[in-house]
């Protein structure tokens, strides 16, 4: 039986890439790790502040892939620490954010195991766009098919 979704309505034209990235999301899940907060800073300017406590800028990368932020910790382990306890996490990472089109990276930076990234979401601005209508051969038999001619013109041969 053929799943129902929102996307299918008529009105809906060519959001089947949204439906298959709401589908990766949610399919995802989700580990907590590394904890992170996305906070507006202005009207139209956000940053993601993710908690990367033991990594170096080195051991980060963050990465703009087709629509998607993607934030990736790997640390190396040089063997020369004896834990009697880890209770801080060194473990690989990857975390995804899905960008809506026209959010920009502005930049990132790393600060007291706190790697901030830095989004601005453009203003919003009405595109309006009037379509020409062409018309079949067929139809302009059907009408007649005179052609207009500019009104200068049109006083000339009429006379």
């Amino acid at each position: 039986m053929p799943r129902i979704s929102l996307f299918d309505s008529p009105f809906l034209l060519g959001f089947d890439q949204v439906e298959r990235t709401l589908d990766r999301l949610a399919k995802s899940g989700g580990d907590g790790y590394p904890p992170y907060n996305i906070e507006q800073v202005t009207s139209n300017g956000l940053r993601i502040t993710i908690a990367v406590a033991g990594f170096s800028a080195d051991e980060l990368n963050v990465a703009l892939e087709n629509n998607q932020l993607v934030i990736r910790g790997k640390q190396t382990d040089d063997g020369e620490r004896v834990y009697l306890h880890r209770g801080i996490a060194a473990r690989q990472f990857q975390r995804t954010f899905v960008m809506a089109d026209g959010i920009e990276v502005r930049g990132a930076d790393l600060n007291d195991g706190l790697l901030g990234i830095d989004l601005v979401r453009p203003d919003a601005v009405a595109r309006v766009r009037n379509i020409e209508i062409k018309s079949s051969s067929k139809d302009k038999k059907r009408r007649g098919g005179s052609k207009a001619l500019p009104v200068g013109r049109a006083e000339q041969e009429a006379s």
